[in-house]
């Protein structure tokens, strides 16, 4: 008697397939594929205006995309979709307002919605619950604009997550960060995503400090972008490829550099999106081109440029 497959299969959550994005006549991704499972954590890695953002914005449905498609849990992705935890790459924080941290994690429950918000036993639990799984209980009554870059983007996390999403989206959340916020934002993640089975998705110009917790990386240069382990897809042989002319890739001290060859038109200079990413080394990061500018309250239902 044959025995019954005892092979789990991890749900996929997302699915971006074949998406290219032209804008005003000039070409932003082309033809860029991968899927992201439950419970991983994936970097989404490329150099400044390499279309990072552009591709976020079509995985959250406020861009269209020339051609390809994208699902959710299996179903194709609109404003109007299941809601997908989001985290912009800029939030304008006023020190002045009179909002705390736990008034802002609670506009994920109900800030789309009009009128007075009726206080409930359910809804604060609820929020008490996320400052507790993001570790933000001790500055929960403090005024969000007051708050260390590190303890905004955890209360920013909280507010993305408090709905309950399968898919959490960052657009360079680790932006202005110091070394030591950015890795506790970064362990944070990878244990929500472990503990709470959801797919992380998070853009960054710099990989290095995603590499501890990195189940498969997403890296994205000139439009075009190769999907899976880091291992595989971090090399000089496929990153070549990508960006189009040599490209090095060197381990130093347990970090990887990624330096770019002359181009192949220009024996005396770099491609821009290369030197760029080789820069990022010894450089604090930029917002890419394609970037938008998010308030305090943006939910991604809605387009905020």
């Amino acid at each position: 008697m044959s025995q019954p497959d005892q092979t789990v299969l991890t749900p996929e959550i997302l699915r971006v397939d074949q998406v290219s994005v032209t804008l005003s006549g000039r070409q932003i991704l082309d033809e860029v594929s991968f899927a992201v499972q439950a419970g991983e954590f994936t970097g989404l890695i490329g150099p400044n205006g390499a279309g990072k953002t552009t591709l976020l914005r079509v995985i959250l449905g406020l861009q269209r995309p020339s051609a390809g498609s994208v699902t959710v849990l299996g179903q194709p992705r609109s404003p109007r979709s299941q809601p997908i935890g989001y985290v912009p790459q800029k939030v304008l924080l006023d020190p002045d307002m009179p909002m705390r941290a736990r008034d802002l994690v609670a506009l994920g429950l109900d800030g789309s919605k009009y009128g007075p918000r009726l206080r409930s036993r359910q809804r604060d639990q609820a929020v008490r619950e996320m400052l507790h799984a993001v570790d933000a209980e001790r500055f929960a009554d403090a005024r969000v604009g007051n708050l260390s870059g590190g303890e905004q983007q955890r209360v920013l996390i909280a507010h993305a997550l408090i709905s309950r999403p399968r898919l959490l989206l960052l657009d360079e959340p680790l932006a202005n960060l110091d070394l030591r916020s950015g890795q506790e934002v970064i362990s944070l993640l990878a244990r929500i995503a472990r503990e709470q089975q959801i797919a992380v998705l998070l853009s960054a110009h710099e990989m290095n400090p995603l590499l501890p917790v990195m189940d498969r990386v997403v890296y994205v240069a000139g439009g075009r972008a190769a999907s899976g382990p880091a291992d595989e897809i971090v090399t000089s042989d496929v990153l070549s490829r990508l960006y189009g002319h040599r490209v090095d890739v060197l381990h130093v001290h347990g970090r990887v550099l990624v330096v770019a060859g002359p181009a192949a038109d220009d024996g005396a200079a770099a491609d821009d999106g290369a030197a760029a990413l080789a820069a990022a080394e010894a450089e604090p990061a930029r917002a890419e081109a394609t970037g938008d500018e998010a308030g305090v309250a943006v939910r991604p239902g809605a387009d905020a440029s």
